[in-house]
């Protein structure tokens, strides 16, 4: 298949070379070009223009968030450029109400549209590990499912896009308590002379057996968060979309409320390239640990 690739930051240079990997016919662009060499020096083509990387069969693309999506044109403008029946699949964690934005414009110009946020770090992008939440028509899915398969190990599939990414803020929603809660109970347990290192390998080995206390419980543990997997600006930001996600569906979230506050908070003290766990450490902070 021929895949155009837009945006090659932690995440996408990974996915991009996994595409090119499988046999795929990929056209890469980035605004900075080292990433786009490297996959040059590997066979990809490179995009003079993010117009450029949507001429074929389909276009994947990793970006930031929804105004950097904008900025570069995919709301809009790079549409009037798209190949007939070009595939947009959109990997980013985005707010639900962009996502459903995005569909109706590509659908309004017959051009395909899926939301696919991933679940996962980098080092799971370059195993082929990823857990992709996929929004959008049954047809366009299943068409995509053969790529989807050789850059993850499993596709949530969903009948429509604005309900991805709803699924994804949702789940990086409850990581971010989760290292929230992580980081009080042991600067609790530091405070109070116990060792957080005990407590962590009990627990992590009978009541919290998953990845994100056993791995990010160990960086908070440690206190290691360099070199950023996932920057503390992006867990804002994400925590950010629950909030507004929150309120267009008439709810709150008090949670999401406290963990705005401290990753403020930790963007104030000059943490912002730290990774997003570090929120674990502002409880420790504020206790004096």
């Amino acid at each position: 298949m021929k895949i155009g690739f837009i945006g090659l930051g932690r995440m996408g240079h990974h996915v991009a070379a996994n595409l090119m990997k499988a046999g795929h016919s990929v056209t890469v662009w980035n605004r900075s070009q080292e990433p786009v060499a490297a996959l040059v020096a590997k066979g990809a083509a490179a995009a003079k223009t993010p117009d450029e990387a949507m001429q074929g069969d389909a276009v994947f693309s990793m970006l930031s968030n929804d105004q950097v999506m904008r900025d570069v044109g995919l709301a809009g403008p790079l549409l009037e450029k798209c190949a007939k029946n070009l595939i947009h699949i959109n990997l980013a964690t985005i707010s639900a109400a962009f996502a459903k934005e995005l569909a109706a414009a590509h659908a309004s110009r017959g051009l395909g549209y899926i939301s696919a946020p991933v679940f996962g770090r980098p080092e799971m992008a370059e195993a082929a590990q990823l857990v992709l939440v996929a929004g959008g028509p049954a047809e366009q899915i299943a068409r995509m499912q053969p790529v989807f398969d050789v850059i993850g190990a499993r596709t949530v599939p969903l009948d429509a896009a604005e309900k991805a990414n709803l699924f994804k803020i949702a789940g990086n929603f409850m990581i971010a308590a989760e290292l929230e809660a992580t980081g009080e109970a042991f600067a609790l347990l530091r405070k109070g002379g116990v060792d957080p290192a005990l407590f962590h390998d009990v627990l992590s080995g009978r009541l919290f057996t998953g990845a994100v206390f056993k791995n990010y419980g160990t960086m908070i543990l440690n206190r290691v968060y360099e070199p950023a997997g996932f920057a503390l600006t992006l867990g804002l930001k994400d925590v950010n979309l629950a909030r507004s996600a929150a309120e267009g569906l008439g709810m709150t979230l008090p949670t999401a409320e406290l963990l705005k506050t401290h990753y403020d908070e930790a963007v104030s003290w000059g943490w912002q390239d730290k990774d997003w766990a570090a929120i674990g450490e502002v409880p420790a902070k504020k206790a004096g640990v």
